[in-house]
C-alpha cells in the first residue's frame, strides 16, 4: 500500500518525466563526431504528465572547462500533459582534448524545488594542427659571431604532440624532444657560430625541422655573414711555387756523409679559367745514399690544356700491366684525348734498371661506354749492349723486343665488370706471350674480385715465366655476420727497378667469419695457410705454415683496442724442422688534447727462422700532436721488425717537427734511426733540416683597381664630419661636407659599414647599412643620408562586453596562468621586425628609419571569440618621432534567443 502511494506521489507531483535523447543541431550523426572549435547543441525532450502547468528552471553543466554552455540557466513552462524540447547550445573550444565528455541537465521545479538530473555523452574527435614559423633572425652578423634564430612552434590542435627537433646546420638550444600540449606555443632557438676566418661575404642558411606523428615541417632562416678579415680579390692571377733548401746528414754503414739539397716545385693554372695547367719540379742531387726517407734527384715539367697532355722529364712510365707495369726513368710522354678516342705514347730512358737502355710506347684507346674501354698499343724495348747486365728474373734481353698488346675493360651491368689483357713479345731469338683476366662483382650481399695472370718463359714484358692467381670474396649473411675469404699468390719473376729490393715470395690463403656484436666492436675468426720465401741471398726464411687467427676490435670510449692471436704449425724448409708458431698482438690508440697516441706490442714464439721455438718481442709507440695550425710534432719508436720486412727501409726511431714561422715560410726538422733495406741489425742515422718558402707568383693581370666615393647628407643630425666608414679592410673618414672616398680597391662585392661610435646614439642612415656594394666599374659612387631614428609604441587593450549582454565571455572560465598573446610585425619593405606581445601590456619598436611603415597584427592562434578591430596600420614616421597606436581586442557577443512557444512533440501509436 505504501509502495503504491509513493508511486502515485511521484507521478502526480514530480515536475517532469524526462526522456533524454541526444541530437545534433543539424545532423543526427554529429553526436559521435564533434570537432573542436565548433558549436553544437544537445536537445532533451521533456514531458509533463501532470494535469497542471509546470514552471521549471533548467541548468546545463559540462565535465570540461573547454566545453562551454552558451546559456547556463533558463526558466521555462510546460503545459499540462504536453511535451517540449529543451535545446542546450554548446561551444567546443579549439583546445578541447580528444575524448568523451558528459553534458548534464538539471531541472528544478520552481515552486516545489524538486530536482531531476539527466546526462548525455558526447565525443570530441582528435585534430592535429602544428605550425612552425620563423619568428626572428638577424639580417647580418660579423664573422666569428653566433647566429641566433628564433622559431615559433604552436600546437593549434587538441592533441598533445611529442615533437623531435632537428637542425642540420645549427645547434638547438634546450631539449631536442619536447611535449607540446594543445593550444600551447613554444619559442625554439637555434645557434650557429660562424667561422671567424671567413674571407668573403656569404649567406648562411639555417634550418629547423619538427618531426611529429607521421609528418614533419622544415623552416629556413638566411643570414648575411660579413667577414672581419676579408680576403680581397687579387687583380693578378698567381701561380703557386714552393722553394726549399735542405741540409741532410747520414751515417751509412759506418760512413758519414752530408750536404745540401734544393727543390723547387710548382703546380697550378696559367689563367683564371683553369684551362692551362702547369706542373714542374726540380730536385738536386741527393748528398747521401738513396733511401726511402730522402729524395732522389728529379727533374720534370708537364702541361695540360683541354684534351692535350705532355710530360717532359722524370716519372714512373707505364704502358700496361703485363708489358711495363712501372718503370722509373727520364723521357717524354704525350696524350691527346677526344670525347671517346685517345692516342698517345712515351719515350723512357730507365734510371734504375740496367737491362733496358731505351723504350718507346704508342697506344690508342676507344671508350665504348661510361665504364668500358678498349686499348691497343705497341712497346719497343732496346737493351744495353756490351755491358754485364744482371736481371732479377735471369732473363736478359738479347736484342730489341717488339711487344704489341691489347687491354679491355667492360662493365656488363651495374654489378659486374670484367677486364683483361693480351700481349705478345718477339726478339731476334725468342717469342713469348702473356695474358691477364680479372673480374669484379658487387652485389647486395656478395662482393668479390678474382685475377689470373700467366706469362710464358720467353715473354719479354714486365713479368716472365709466371703463373699466378689472386682473389677475395665477402658474403654478408646478416647485418652482423660476414663470411670472408682471401687468396694471394705473388708473381715469381718480374723486372722491378733495382732502387728497391723485392718483397719475399708469398702464397697466402685464409677464410673466416666476422661477427659485429655491437656498433663499436667486432670479432673475426680466420683459418688458412701461408708460404713465405726470401728472394734474396742468403735466404733468411723459407717456410710453410697453417694457422688459426682471432681478431678483436673494440671501441671503449676514446680508446680503440685491437687484439690478435695467431696459432700455427710451421714447416721450416730452410732448416728442415717442424714446430709451432704463435703470435699475441695488442694495439691501443686514442686521442686527447689534440694529440693521438698509438701503442703497439707483440710477443711471438716461432719456428719460422734459424731457431726452433724462438722467442721474439716487438713493441712501439707513435705520438702525433698538432699544437696549432702552424705547429706539428710527431714521435715514433719501434724496437725491431719481423724478418719478412727486411727488404724495406725501416724506421726504428723517428722525430719530426714542423713550424710555420710566418705566412709563406716554414721550417722542418727530422731525425731517424733506421734499418736500411737488406739489413737485419746494423742501424744508420739520418737527419734533415729543411726551410721552405711558398710564393704566389703573378703571371697575368686580370683586373684593374677601383674607387668608391660618396657623400653623407645631413637630414637633421648634429654632424656629418669625422664619420668612419669601413669597406672590407679599408677605412675612410668623412670631411666637413660628409664626403668620403676609398681608393685602390680590388673589384668585387663588399659591405659598406658605419662605425657607430663615430655618430650619435640615435642617428640612423636613410638606407640599409651594412649596404652591399658591387664594385665593377673603375669609379663607383654611393650616396646616402643620416637622420634621427623614430619609434612605434603602443598598448594592446582588451574590450569586455557589457554585463547585461549575453555572450560567450559570461560562461568562459579562463585559465589565469595562461596569457593570450599576438604577434606584431612592423615593416618598411626592406626591414621587418616581429614581437610576441601579451594582451593588456605595452609594446615598442625602437631605432626605426623614418618613412612609411606598415604595422600588422597576427592572431597567433588567438581564440575565435576574440576579434582584432584593426589588424593593419599605415604609419608615416618623422625623424625623432615616437608614434603611438592602440590595438583593440574585442570579445565578441553571441545572443541566444529562445522560442516563446514550446515545441510540441506527438507520438503515433502503432497497433499490433
Amino acid at each position: 500500500m505504501i509502495k503504491n502511494w509513493v508511486i502515485l506521489y511521484l507521478f502526480l507531483f514530480f515536475p517532469a518525466l524526462i526522456i533524454a535523447q541526444q541530437q545534433s543541431y543539424d545532423f543526427d550523426d554529429k553526436k559521435d563526431s564533434l570537432l573542436p572549435g565548433t558549436s553544437t547543441s544537445i536537445s532533451f525532450t521533456i514531458e509533463n504528465p501532470a494535469p497542471e502547468l509546470k514552471t521549471c528552471i533548467a541548468q546545463v553543466e559540462t565535465s570540461s572547462l573547454h566545453i562551454i554552455p552558451i546559456s547556463s540557466k533558463i526558466e521555462f513552462s510546460i503545459p499540462a500533459k504536453e511535451s517540449s524540447v529543451f535545446i542546450a547550445p554548446l561551444r567546443i573550444a579549439a583546445e578541447t582534448p580528444q575524448g568523451k565528455y558528459t553534458i548534464t541537465l538539471t531541472i528544478t521545479e520552481k515552486n516545489t524545488e524538486n530536482i531531476l538530473t539527466m546526462s548525455s555523452e558526447i565525443t570530441v574527435l582528435g585534430n592535429r594542427k602544428l605550425s612552425l614559423t620563423l619568428l626572428d633572425s638577424p639580417e647580418f652578423v660579423k664573422a666569428g659571431e653566433t647566429i641566433t634564430a628564433n622559431f615559433l612552434l604552436k600546437n593549434s590542435g587538441n592533441i598533445t604532440e611529442t615533437i623531435t627537433l632537428e637542425s642540420k646546420k645549427a645547434s638547438i638550444k634546450g631539449n631536442s624532444v619536447i611535449h607540446l600540449p594543445s593550444g600551447e606555443t613554444k619559442i625554439i632557438s637555434i645557434n650557429k657560430t660562424t667561422n671567424p676566418d671567413l674571407g668573403k661575404n656569404e649567406f648562411q642558411n639555417l634550418d629547423l625541422s619538427a618531426y611529429y606523428s607521421t609528418d614533419h615541417q622544415t623552416v629556413y632562416a638566411s643570414v648575411k655573414i660579413i667577414p672581419i678579415k676579408p680576403a680581397e680579390e687579387d687583380i693578378y692571377h698567381r701561380f703557386p711555387i714552393s722553394a726549399s733548401l735542405s741540409f741532410i746528414g747520414m751515417r751509412n754503414r759506418g760512413i758519414y756523409h752530408d750536404g745540401f739539397q734544393g727543390e723547387i716545385y710548382g703546380k697550378g693554372s696559367l689563367n683564371k679559367e683553369n684551362k692551362d695547367m702547369l706542373e714542374f719540379r726540380a730536385v738536386t742531387r741527393n748528398p747521401v745514399e738513396f733511401n726511402s726517407f730522402t729524395q732522389y734527384e728529379e727533374y720534370f715539367i708537364n702541361y695540360k690544356r683541354d684534351h692535350f697532355f705532355i710530360h717532359l722529364g722524370d716519372k714512373t712510365y707505364s704502358s700496361s700491366f703485363l708489358t711495363e707495369f712501372a718503370r722509373y726513368g727520364r723521357g717524354a710522354e704525350a696524350r691527346f684525348d677526344l670525347k671517346r678516342f685517345s692516342i698517345g705514347g712515351f719515350y723512357n730512358h730507365p734510371r734504375f734498371f740496367r737491362d733496358i737502355k731505351d723504350e718507346f710506347n704508342v697506344f690508342s684507346q676507344l671508350k665504348i661506354g661510361k665504364e668500358s674501354e678498349i686499348t691497343a698499343g705497341y712497346l719497343h724495348k732496346i737493351p744495353r749492349q756490351n755491358e754485364d747486365n744482371y736481371s732479377f728474373s735471369n732473363v736478359i734481353l738479347d736484342s730489341p723486343a717488339h711487344i704489341p698488346y691489347a687491354t679491355g675493360k667492360f662493365q656488363l651491368n651495374k654489378h659486374f665488370t670484367i677486364s683483361g689483357e693480351l700481349a705478345y713479345s718477339k726478339t731476334d731469338l725468342t717469342e713469348g706471350n702473356a695474358y691477364m683476366v680479372q673480374a669484379q662483382g658487387n652485389f647486395e650481399k656478395l662482393t668479390g674480385n678474382i685475377m689470373h695472370m700467366r706469362a710464358s718463359p720467353e715473354f719479354s714484358g714486365y713479368f716472365t715465366n709466371t703463373n699466378t692467381f689472386n682473389g677475395n670474396l665477402q658474403y654478408k649473411l646478416s647485418k652482423k655476420i660476414n663470411v670472408l675469404a682471401n687468396y694471394i699468390e705473388d708473381a715469381r719473376n718480374f723486372q722491378r727497378d733495382t732502387l728497391f729490393l723485392s718483397a719475399p715470395y708469398r702464397k697466402f690463403f685464409q677464410y673466416g667469419i666476422s661477427y659485429r656484436y655491437m656498433k663499436t666492436g667486432s670479432l673475426t675468426f680466420f683459418n688458412g695457410f701461408q708460404k713465405y720465401e726470401d728472394r734474396l741471398e742468403p735466404k733468411q726464411f723459407d717456410y710453410y705454415e697453417k694457422f688459426f687467427k682471432i681478431n678483436l676490435d673494440q671501441q671503449l670510449g676514446i680508446f680503440q683496442l685491437t687484439l690478435q692471436s695467431q696459432f700455427g704449425k710451421t714447416e721450416n724448409y730452410l732448416t728442415g724442422f717442424t714446430g709451432n708458431s704463435s703470435f699475441y698482438t695488442a694495439n691501443i690508440s686514442f686521442e686527447k688534447f689534440k694529440t693521438s697516441f698509438n701503442v703497439y706490442g707483440s710477443y711471438a714464439i716461432t719456428s719460422r727462422y734459424q731457431m726452433q721455438n724462438h722467442k721474439q718481442l716487438y713493441y712501439g709507440v707513435r705520438i702525433m700532436n698538432r699544437f696549432s695550425e702552424k705547429t706539428y710534432f710527431s714521435l715514433f719508436y719501434q724496437n725491431n721488425y719481423i724478418p719478412e720486412e727486411y727488404f724495406n727501409d725501416r724506421n726504428l726511431f723517428e722525430i719530426l717537427f714542423h713550424q710555420q714561422l710566418f705566412h709563406g715560410h716554414e721550417f722542418d726538422i727530422s731525425g731517424r734511426y733506421t734499418l736500411q733495406r737488406g739489413e737485419l741489425g746494423d742501424k744508420d742515422f739520418i737527419f734533415s733540416l729543411r726551410y721552405t718558402m711558398r710564393l704566389n707568383v703573378p703571371v697575368k693581370k686580370i683586373a684593374e683597381y677601383t674607387t668608391l666615393s660618396g657623400n653623407i647628407s645631413n637630414l637633421g643630425v648634429k654632424k656629418i664630419s669625422g664619420i668612419r666608414l669601413v669597406l672590407g679592410n679599408h677605412l675612410s673618414v668623412t670631411d666637413k661636407n660628409g664626403d668620403f672616398i676609398f681608393k685602390n680597391i680590388t673589384p668585387g662585392e663588399y659591405f659598406l659599414e658605419i662605425d657607430r661610435s663615430t655618430i650619435e646614439i640615435n642617428d640612423i642612415p636613410d638606407v640599409t647599412i651594412p649596404a652591399a656594394v658591387n664594385l665593377i666599374n673603375k669609379e663607383n659612387v654611393f650616396n646616402f643620408g643620416l637622420t634621427t631614428a623614430a619609434s612605434i609604441q603602443g598598448n594592446i587593450q582588451l574590450i569586455e562586453p557589457k554585463d547585461n549582454q549575453l555572450s560567450f565571455a559570461q560562461f568562459f572560465k579562463r585559465d589565469k596562468k595562461k596569457k593570450d598573446n599576438i604577434i606584431i610585425e612592423v615593416s618598411n619593405g626592406e626591414q621587418t621586425y616581429r614581437k610576441i606581445c601579451v594582451i593588456g601590456e605595452n609594446f615598442d619598436f625602437t631605432y626605426l628609419r623614418p618613412g612609411n611603415w606598415t604595422v600588422k597584427i597576427y592572431r597567433n592562434g588567438l581564440d575565435k571569440r576574440y576579434k582584432i578591430s584593426v589588424d593593419t596600420f599605415q604609419v608615416v614616421l618623422k625623424p625623432s618621432e615616437a608614434k603611438s597606436i592602440v590595438i583593440n581586442i574585442i570579445k565578441q557577443q553571441t545572443e541566444v534567443k529562445y522560442q516563446q512557444e514550446p515545441i510540441k512533440v506527438g507520438y503515433n501509436e502503432i497497433k499490433k
